[in-house]
């Protein structure tokens, strides 16, 4: 009798740790999908991968990721580049559900919001990160995802960013956005316009071609009496190696004229960046990845995640060269730029 049960006892040890929850007895794999190459999704991808590291995932070992960048000429994105663009994300998405894998992660907008419905459907779970404004790519709310989806936003709540400008900036009460066509820069824009009048601000706001320089706009704000300017989340500034950031700081050292990124990016140009950090917050994707994976949860259960407080970062050297005086209260606060 005893040797049955200890046979019994020892098959119920075998089987219970060749279940699927247990995540060192299988090889979970992972599609990655990001639109461009761009230094901010790097930063998203690699606090992604490190959190599911935290999380006993981890590369070569129990973890395989396939990720897929998908090139775009953002230069020559007239109606038929995007119509190709469209076209190509949704034949990797169907190449993801024809995969098969445990899991799809998407980074940035077009990725999720183009790619989630093939991917979904297929009954693949869907991670995202690097989305400004969840509900453009498909979610319920800010802080709802949807079946199937969730992940974490880089959302960042603008109010707050202009009470530091105010504090920062007094005196100025005209701000100066210039603005490409992407989607999220004019929804960042307009969340901008809406917002600044509450906290004592004006604002001019000009639309440029991706393929246009920055400075004929900026010299147009500026006659209109632009003050600060800020930064939207907006590819164009980093078109063409950055050159709207260098034309833009050509601006800020000769007009004295200060301007704020509203990306928490370091880039030629700006002497205070507030924001998300784009490592942190692929990172609380990664949480999301891991729970999935591991404990089994349901997308729709769990809720889309951002950073709650205010990254500020500060171009010490940029603000003495200019001779602005910003309060001890934000250098306090503020990262050095490296």
């Amino acid at each position: 009798m005893k040797r049955i049960i200890g046979a019994l006892l020892f098959a119920a040890l075998v089987l219970g740790f060749a279940a699927p929850g247990y995540a060192q007895d299988r090889t979970y794999r992972i599609e990655v999908l990001q639109i461009v190459a761009l230094a901010p999704f790097q930063d998203a991808y690699e606090g992604f991968v490190k959190e599911l590291e935290k999380n006993g995932l981890v590369q070569g070992k129990n973890l395989t990721i396939n990720r897929t960048i998908v090139d775009f000429d953002l230069e020559k994105a007239g109606l038929w580049q995007k119509v190709g663009l469209l076209r190509r994300i949704k034949s990797e998405a169907s190449r993801i559900a024809d995969a098969r894998p445990d899991l799809a992660f998407t980074i940035g907008t077009p990725a999720t919001k183009y790619a989630k419905d093939k991917i979904i459907s297929s009954g693949i779970p869907l991670v995202f990160t690097g989305v400004a404004f969840p509900q453009s790519a498909g979610c319920r709310s800010l802080t709802e995802g949807a079946p199937g989806l969730t992940g974490s936003t880089v959302y960042m709540n603008v109010k707050d960013a202009l009470s530091i400008v105010k504090l920062a900036f007094p005196s100025a009460g005209t701000i100066g956005v210039v603005h490409s066509d992407d989607e999220t820069a004019m929804q960042h824009t307009e969340e901008i316009k809406r917002e600044a009048p509450g906290m004592g601000f004006s604002v001019t706001a000009k639309q440029v071609g991706k393929n246009d320089h920055l400075s004929p706009a900026a010299q147009e704000l500026i006659d209109k009496g632009a003050e600060v300017f800020i930064v939207p989340l907006d590819a164009y500034y980093g078109m063409r190696n950055n050159e709207a950031w260098n034309e833009l700081d050509e601006i800020t050292r000769t007009r004295k004229i200060p301007a704020v990124s509203f990306v928490y990016h370091k880039s030629p140009g700006a002497i205070l960046y507030l924001g998300s950090d784009y490592g942190l917050v692929g990172g609380l994707a990664g949480q999301h990845a891991a729970a999935i994976l591991k404990d089994g949860s349901k997308p729709e259960s769990l809720p889309i995640l951002r950073q709650e407080d205010l990254n500020i970062m500060a171009d010490v050297e940029k603000i003495k060269k200019l001779n602005i005086d910003i309060p001890l209260e934000i250098l306090q606060l503020a990262k050095p730029v490296q």
